[in-house]
């Protein structure tokens, strides 16, 4: 096996374990499951969304610098 697929494998095995958890975490219920990440990623959303306002406004006022590269 060469060494550039490692990393992939790694990501799935992570991946693997993470889906096994929530599933754990869930009582072993899929539909739980899949209702708790829906609710999860709905938060995560808002939450950008006002980051992303936040952001917004401190730039419109001179507080938040431009990466100008």
């Amino acid at each position: 096996m060469s060494s550039s697929s490692q990393p992939k494998f790694e990501e799935d095995d992570e991946l693997e374990t993470a889906v096994d958890q929530a599933i754990s975490a869930c009582g072993g219920d899929l539909k739980a499951t899949i209702r708790a990440l829906i609710v999860a990623n709905e938060y995560l959303e808002t939450e950008v969304g006002e980051l992303m306002k936040a952001v917004s406004r401190a730039y419109a006022r001179g507080r938040f610098n431009a990466y100008s590269g």
